[in-house]
């Protein structure tokens, strides 16, 4: 038998001072899990909702100010943010709803989100979420709203109209499309994903399957599904598709841009409280009128508000009349936000706040 070397005492020495460190953080971590049920109770004592992304905002923004490293920011906020799905099934169980099934990049985008330790319900369509939330089934939504490269997502911009929800935070996601299947390249002859998706691969599927047909379906995952039944079907979908569906990734990452993103907003009953460092989702028609777009948004010039989306939809009220969906930094509770809305509805037929939010500062 060798004998033992400096190296490998070494490693003993440094592996038995992470178990140790490793038994003060359970520790901790119980204690504030301690902590956390008697929020609970003060939260169902005075009707709190169980999510505060104000609060989620305040928490992060402060690990990361804290933090001297060598960890990245965004790894403590990865741990918080799991810390935080254990804290809400302390409290009250927390249910999630979104474009299932499951495997989809909403799926994906809620788990970043909201961890492991919530309740997920995926549901057929993006409207069903919306409703899912109106009616008290779930506590939130999450529902995409736009991509990098394909824009605003329509199915959830059409479901805003006459929905009773708010937009109460924002998540980015980098978005890497994969294409799944359990065949051969050779011997695929469909592919089918969101109609959303295709115009991100659109280069690499025109040179590598031109002569393939393209499927679209209510979601990435549905595909993943069909994929797993079909031969010489695939999919074009995430990683926790193909896990979830027992695909094989055929080819990763087809996305022709790397900086792929796609936006998602949460939904839920309540309005959130300002943080300091908010954007507000607003919807409006404008009079069928020349100029009248234009009126609004020298409104929100006058007040000193900056725009950080805009997009267009046809009405459903009348023909060749549009409802625009705009982005403004700021909450709606500021002085000069309050001032601009009131101004801005007299150049509209209608005027809806759809929600003010704490700004997402990466990617998760």
């Amino acid at each position: 038998m060798s004998e033992p070397t400096p190296q490998i005492d070494e490693l003993k020495g440094l592996r038995a001072e992470i178990d140790r460190i490793d038994e003060q953080l359970i520790e901790l971590l119980n204690r504030r899990a301690e902590v956390v049920v008697r929020v609970g109770k003060a939260k169902q004592q005075s009707g709190a909702a169980v999510y505060a992304p104000d609060r989620e905002h305040e928490v992060l923004s402060r690990i990361r100010q804290m933090n001297p490293g060598p960890l990245p920011d965004k790894t403590l906020a990865a741990i918080w943010r799991e810390m935080m799905s254990g804290s809400f099934a302390l409290e009250k169980p927390l249910r999630v709803a979104y474009l299932g099934p499951e495997g989809s990049f909403s799926h994906l985008a809620a788990m970043r989100k909201f961890g492991a330790s919530v309740e997920y319900l995926p549901v057929t369509d993006i409207r069903a979420v919306f409703d899912e939330v109106r009616r008290g089934h779930v506590d939130l939504g999450m529902v995409p709203i736009e991509n990098s490269i394909g824009g605003g997502v329509v199915d959830t911009l059409d479901a805003f109209t006459g929905a009773d929800v708010f937009v109460v935070a924002e998540v980015m996601v980098e978005v890497h499309h994969n294409l799944l299947a359990n065949c051969a390249p050779d011997e695929i002859t469909m592919i089918a994903s969101k109609p959303e998706v295709f115009p991100q691969c659109r280069n690499w599927l025109s040179s590598q399957f031109h002569k393939v047909d393209l499927i679209p379906v209510a979601s990435s995952s549905k595909a993943a599904d069909m994929a797993a039944k079909q031969h010489g079907l695939a999919a074009i979908g995430s990683t926790l598709a193909a896990e979830l569906y027992g695909l094989k990734v055929v080819f990763a990452n087809i996305e022709d841009n790397p900086g792929n993103t796609t936006r998602f907003f949460v939904i839920g009953e309540k309005p959130t409280r300002p943080t300091g460092q908010d954007k507000t989702a607003i919807m409006f028609n404008t009079a069928h009128k020349p100029g009248a777009l234009v009126e609004v948004l020298q409104v929100l010039q006058k007040y000193g508000i900056n725009m950080t989306n805009i997009d267009t939809r046809p009405s459903k009220g009348a023909k060749w009349e549009y409802t625009f969906f705009v982005d403004c930094e700021g909450h709606c509770q500021d002085a000069n936000f309050v001032a601009a809305m009131g101004e801005a509805k007299e150049h509209c037929l209608a005027f809806t706040v759809l929600g003010s939010f704490p700004k997402a500062k990466e990617t998760v």
